[in-house]
């Protein structure tokens, strides 16, 4: 069922403004570089230097959780491997199918810069969004790999931020004591 998904999405959907737009935003989570350097920017800043700290503490987790770890333990090939009647927009990428990396890293990241801006936060939800969906289009990953990547990545910027904010608790205990 999934492959019947990424071949409708190929077959109805691909058109050249698409495949631009998808690629350059897939491209720019590649290696992270559109999150670090976000995480840099708001680190550098003082009214948002906490949430660039975290921001970075959240990336490094989550592309050890999908990448080094989880993805080695559950080995999923990728989808064009099981298609090979498909023609790459991209060069194929390395490595195992199961999570997405990219819309794990990049969900982690909208959720922990929509903790500390929502308007911001939006902005880069529809990012994410479209680069989990490049995914897709781009026939590199399965439904389910997105899927569980952005359950990944939401869920561990929810427990950095919890670790944060319990911390913080903890710290006004301490001073009012």
């Amino acid at each position: 069922m999934e492959i019947e998904i990424l071949n409708f999405i190929q077959q109805n959907l691909e058109n050249p403004v698409f495949s631009s737009i998808l690629i350059f935003f897939t491209n720019i989570v590649e290696h992270g570089e559109v999150w670090i350097l976000t995480g840099i920017i708001m680190l550098i800043t003082k009214k948002y230097r906490k949430a660039g700290l975290l921001l970075l503490i959240t990336l490094v987790i989550t592309f050890v959780s999908s990448e080094l770890i989880i993805k080695n333990l559950v080995c999923r090939p990728r989808p064009f491997l099981e298609n090979p009647d498909i023609q790459l927009m991209i060069s194929p990428p390395h490595g195992y199918s199961f999570p997405s990396s990219h819309s794990a890293v990049s969900f982690a990241s909208a959720t922990v810069i929509f903790y500390f801006n929502k308007k911001f936060g939006v902005a880069a939800y529809v990012v994410a969004t479209l680069t989990a969906f490049s995914r897709l289009y781009l026939y590199v990953h399965y439904p389910t790999d997105v899927l569980g990547g952005i359950v990944l990545g939401v869920a561990i910027a929810i427990i950095v931020i919890s670790v944060y904010n319990s911390r913080k608790i903890l710290s006004k205990i301490k001073r009012n004591n």
